[in-house]
């Protein structure tokens, strides 16, 4: 588990120590000592200092002070613990504010000073000038608990599903929300914390290629994480090989429910057909994948949409039951990378009007790019035969599928490319994302970007041979 650990009040006694500089300080100054025990804060109206008096101090001293820190009761104690359990600790400390001449080697000689152990240790600007700074990186790091002093932090890791522990402080307390008093404490809500499985819809135009085969087998083989609620059929059509919107549901249907029997998975009320349309042909009817996709996610507290086809499906949710967008994630494979010029890509223009709806709407979206990131996840009949042959006949079938997939002839080497979405789930360090702001779709596919605050997760990189390992495991299990 990925766990994000603030710096200051959490692991150092920056409070305490500012807090003492300042009482000395103020015996030059004035002498009076603290003037107001109810200040919101140190540097905040609790001297009888001048705005500049303040300023200057702290501006002059804040560096010294920083070096000179001590560690909190039980903190190194507790961290090593975590990390002999096994967990990765990711420092996440907003000391890029441009108060410290060399944040990043200022903080990393305090760690080693005192052997504080870390994974990783990154830098971010102060809440006060961007509160979803911290947020960003645990989700680009897939943060399971974050520990912090910062009731702003806090808060937005919350709203973003990540778990948040507030490390109490005299200045926090007036908000309601998950406190901690000691390191003790924080191990053993750590320790205790056991993950539940995730609520996800696989969203699939599942006959389209051989890919999706592999992504629903990868799904069904993976119910240690997940539960899953609905296998919905997307649409697709192609006019060289004369198959239409219609056939595909009726394809994909099916296969759905071969792989399923194979698997042992009870389809009963858990496959959908979908849209017969797309929005951007003004498709805008009802259909049971719409009505079940709005149906778990109004149940659930959280929902993720494994979408490996066009986003038809999941758009018309949108549109017929808003309230959705603030129950579900959407993990995407879909577009090019930020590397090409455009999208012209066969998840993106089946319905481009689908895409602009999701990439505008308020739900949380993960895209994963097929060229330069799932383009990675290439594979040979060869090694397939290798590790996968005769081993039951899901195995076999899915072989002869990658060989010739109907639609693109007869293949030794093949991108599998859904899987990432299935995998992205499953372990997300496998993946390394940033946070970009919400693209704007143009009229040639490319993206534009605003100014808007508002961020989606882009996948920028995956890697292939923990994906593959996986997979092949699971599919070679009986």
């Amino acid at each position: 588990m990925n766990i994000g650990i603030d710096i200051d009040n959490v692991i150092s006694n920056f409070n305490e120590a500012l807090l003492k500089e300042f009482l000395i300080h103020d015996k030059k100054l004035r002498n009076k000592g603290i003037v107001n025990e109810n200040a919101d804060y140190i540097t905040r109206g609790m001297f009888d200092w001048s705005k500049n008096e303040v300023k200057d101090f702290y501006k002059n001293n804040i560096e010294r002070i920083a070096q000179n820190l001590d560690v909190i009761d039980g903190a190194k104690k507790y961290i090593d613990k975590l990390k002999k359990d096994g967990h990765t600790i990711i420092i996440i400390s907003a000391r890029d504010n441009g108060e410290y001449s060399d944040p990043y080697n200022l903080t990393k000689a305090w760690l080693s000073k005192f052997d504080i152990y870390y994974d990783k240790l990154v830098l971010t600007n102060n809440p006060k000038n961007d509160k979803s700074a911290k947020t960003r990186v645990c989700l680009e790091n897939n943060v399971i608990f974050m520990i912090d002093d910062s009731k702003t932090n806090c808060k937005d890791c919350i709203e973003n599903g990540i778990n948040a522990l507030l490390m109490d402080t005299p200045f926090n307390r007036c908000e309601q929300m998950k406190r901690v008093y000691s390191w003790k404490e924080i191990y053993q809500i750590i320790s205790k914390h056991k993950q539940e499985k995730i609520n996800v819809i696989l969203d699939t135009d599942t006959y389209n290629e051989c890919d999706d085969q592999f992504a629903l087998a990868y799904t069904l083989k993976s119910q240690d994480v997940f539960n899953i609620e609905a296998i919905t059929v997307a649409p697709f059509s192609h006019k060289r090989k004369n198959v239409s919107i219609e056939d595909g549901q009726e394809l994909s249907y099916k296969e759905i429910l071969k792989i399923c029997k194979w698997l042992k998975f009870d389809t009963k009320s858990k496959v959908f057909k979908g849209s017969m349309g797309y929005i951007q042909d003004g498709y805008n009817e009802d259909n049971d994948a719409v009505n079940k996709i709005i149906e778990v996610a109004l149940k659930n507290e959280k929902t993720y949409v494994m979408a490996i086809g066009a986003l038809t499906n999941i758009a018309l949710a949108i549109r017929k039951e808003p309230k959705i967008m603030n129950k579900i994630e959407i993990v995407w494979l879909g577009g090019n990378s930020l590397l090409q010029e455009d999208n012209k890509e066969f998840n993106f223009r089946q319905d481009i009007q689908a895409v602009r709806d999701v990439f505008s709407c308020k739900a949380k979206l993960t895209v994963i790019p097929c060229k330069n990131v799932a383009s990675n996840l290439v594979t040979s009949i060869y090694e397939l035969k290798h590790l996968l042959q005769k081993k039951n006949k899901l195995c076999d079938y899915l072989i002869k599928r990658f060989y010739n997939d109907g639609y693109h002839g007869i293949q030794e080497r093949r991108v599998i490319w859904d899987i990432s979405v299935v995998a992205y789930l499953v372990n997300r360090s496998w993946f390394e994302t940033k946070q970009i702001r919400r693209p704007i779709i143009n009229d040639d596919t490319s993206y534009s970007f605003s100014n808007k605050k508002q961020f989606i997760t882009m996948v920028t990189f995956l890697y292939a041979n923990n994906i593959y390992a996986d997979l092949f495991k699971k599919l070679g299990e009986e």
